[in-house]
């Protein structure tokens, strides 16, 4: 709850897992709980989307393995677990999918200097063993403090335990623990010069640009009234496109009028459901759509509840100036794709460029564009 920039660390923490689409936290407290439950509301108001947060408070000191066994009534079959105190800036989607006969997967740091951490020993991608802290000055794979768990984990667990010491061993020991090394920024704010370190560092490195893509004709065939899933087709390269903005750290948003709701070819359940299998999808391919827009209203709708002007409906500028407000965007470091003249007509009054998309690879059309636009700021 430490102030680092303008808010308390765990809500850029937060902020980062809710691109994943969380929406259900829960805070493993102890020492200080008051003071945690004191600022749930002020952590809310820095989130781009609404998330349910709940506290569960160990009775005692606990340990990290006790704090998740005094949670285990809140816990789902499958959970991230996130250390408070650490930001690891990596990609979470080897996280999002169940593994059969695996209890859990760890997010892993090379570091040129471990002496602060312990160290992790793999076999593949198979975690074999947890070592102390290696001599001043030595490298190290460390354990980056974010995991998928099985609840089956809370099993191996009591009331005052250590996740790293008693049951993480326990897990690679058995076979039951996988890692994925990721090489994204981290830092850890247990020690005052880190802190410090981080009041500049986390605000400037989590301040991303965004990539925005209209949704028919450049993330997929426009057939039209592409409502439902079973008429959805990827564009060439879109999803390329998608990954490869989400892994030189952009964020992805689509901003797509959607009338065919106003003219009652299908309901907004449709466009919502398919935005979610969209995103499912992205996160299988190894990319990430951060959040959606859309607009279901038309001034000439079939359905009455639909029959209105709207400052979302592009030309209008409303979807994008929406996500910029809840994603804290920078418009000199936002860019538009779309296929139509509406599209860029939207970017220019929300204040960002426009790009016109003619069709073919849509990977090989951003690409250069993401380049020019990374190299003038290096510039």
């Amino acid at each position: 709850m430490l102030t680092v920039g303008d808010r308390p660390f765990l809500a850029w923490l937060l902020r980062e897992v809710v691109r994943y689409g969380v929406t259900d936290v829960l805070l493993l407290t102890g020492h200080l709980s008051g003071v945690v439950q004191a600022g749930l509301q002020n952590l809310r108001k820095w989130l781009p989307r609404a998330v349910t947060l709940t506290i569960s408070e160990e009775p005692v000191r606990a340990g990290t393995g006790g704090a998740l066994f005094y949670a285990r009534e809140y816990l789902h079959d499958q959970f991230l677990l996130l250390n408070g105190d650490s930001l690891f800036d990596c990609d979470l989607g080897p996280l999002m999918t169940e593994e059969p006969g695996v209890l859990g997967r760890i997010m892993l740091r090379r570091l040129a200097d471990a002496s602060r951490y312990g160290v992790v020993e793999q076999s593949a991608d198979r975690v074999t063993a947890f070592r102390e802290r290696p001599e001043p000055g030595l490298p190290g794979t460390i354990n980056g403090g974010v995991y998928r768990l099985d609840r089956q984990v809370v099993d191996r667990t009591s009331a005052v335990c250590s996740l790293e010491r008693d049951v993480l061993p326990d897990l690679a020991r058995d076979g039951l623990l996988r890692g994925t090394e990721s090489d994204g920024w981290f830092i850890d704010i247990g020690v005052p010069s880190d802190l410090d370190r981080a009041q500049h560092e986390v605000p400037r490195r989590l301040a991303r640009p965004a990539l925005f893509l209209d949704r028919d004709g450049v993330c997929n065939v426009d057939h039209g009234w592409v409502g439902t899933r079973e008429r959805f087709e990827w564009i060439a390269g879109a999803q390329a496109a998608i990954r490869m903005a989400h892994a030189r750290g952009w964020h992805v948003f689509i901003v797509t009028n959607q009338a065919g709701v106003a003219r009652g070819r299908y309901d907004e359940a449709d466009v919502q459901a398919l935005h979610v299998w969209m995103q499912d999808e992205m996160l299988r391919f190894g990319g990430l759509i951060d959040d959606v827009r859309y607009c279901p209203f038309h001034p000439e709708a079939v359905v009455p509840a639909y029959r209105r002007s709207s400052s979302w409906r592009k030309p209008a500028p409303g979807m994008i100036l929406e996500l910029m407000r809840a994603w804290e965007l920078d418009p000199r470091r936002c860019i538009l794709v779309g296929d139509r003249e509406t599209d860029m007509a939207a970017a220019a009054a929300a204040g960002v460029t426009g790009r016109l998309f003619p069709g073919g690879d849509l990977a090989e059309f951003v690409r250069p564009i993401l380049d020019a636009i990374e190299t003038g700021w290096s510039a």
